[in-house]
């Protein structure tokens, strides 16, 4: 029903940058929140920053100054500039969407979907 692809994660040095992007597709009525989480190994996931429709950002403590979130409304993507990354962002990052599916004219309730992750390790 709403897909989302990821892309733009890979290796990269300390103190460097890099831009992720997340594009949603498929039967969507409408997009509300859009988000990035991260996972360590053996930990849950967790917020890395998210934006309402209206363009309203949240960020954790832990990379807030250093990623911006924003989003293309009419290209239903969301993207994520991180920079001065540190090797403690090592992780799989994963976009995520709030978002209602049409399917043969119904509209189905609020949703929340992800994409399939997308991996960003950072060197010392």
């Amino acid at each position: 029903q709403v897909r989302l692809v990821e892309s733009g994660g890979g290796l990269v040095q300390a103190g460097g940058s890099l831009r992720l992007s997340c594009a949603a597709s498929g039967s969507i009525s409408s997009i509300n929140t859009m988000g990035w989480y991260r996972q360590f190994p053996g930990k849950e996931r967790e917020l890395v920053a998210s934006i309402t429709s209206g363009g309203s950002a949240n960020y954790p403590d832990s990379v807030k100054g250093r990623f911006t979130i924003s989003r293309d409304n009419a290209k239903s993507t969301v993207y994520l500039q991180m920079n001065s990354l540190r090797p403690e962002d090592t992780a799989v990052y994963y976009c995520n969407a709030e978002a209602r599916a049409v399917v043969a004219g119904v509209t189905f309730p609020q949703k929340r979907y992800w994409g399939q992750g997308t991996q960003v390790t950072v060197s010392s």
